[in-house]
């Protein structure tokens, strides 16, 4: 089934709406008060190289930063669909984006982990697209009365 955009954006504001503490109080601020930008990567996977997709994304964890990434984080296909995974990467930037990738293609362990899907297998494909916070509608905390 092909993703359109509508489902694509209601599919992002579903998972995001779904980890409330995605990003927490520690987290990459804009430099100079700039808005940040967020690169949302959607991959199809192999279902059944589910841990292969986590060591991955796991890998990811130490190579982003390096590479000049905030990285948000990687998700795997909880209930529902079982062959879509995320990963979310902050950037001040489309320019700090574009460093970043430089550097990435030249970092050995991203070398590596990028080899090791490609003989692997288990990203099917991949989807990025950069989105940006609407001011006053991300991290804002329940607000359950009681008893309910």
């Amino acid at each position: 089934m092909q993703t359109t955009r509508r489902r694509f954006v209601a599919g992002t504001l579903a998972l995001l709406g779904a980890i409330p503490n995605l990003v927490m109080a520690n987290r990459p601020k804009p430099s100079r008060g700039k808005p940040m930008i967020t690169c949302v990567i959607r991959y199809q996977i192999d279902p059944f190289q589910r841990e292969a997709f986590a060591r991955y994304a796991a890998n990811w964890g130490e190579i982003i930063p390096r590479c000049g990434g905030h990285l948000i984080g990687y998700f795997l296909p909880h209930e529902g669909t079982n062959d879509v995974g995320w990963g979310l990467i902050a950037f001040d930037s489309l320019a700090s984006y574009e460093a970043y990738k430089r550097r990435l293609h030249v970092d050995p362990a991203a070398r590596a982990n990028f080899a090791a899907a490609a003989s692997q297998r288990f990203v099917l494909r991949e989807e990025r697209n950069f989105v940006q916070v609407v001011e006053g509608t991300f991290e804002l905390p329940a607000q359950l009365k009681p008893g309910t």
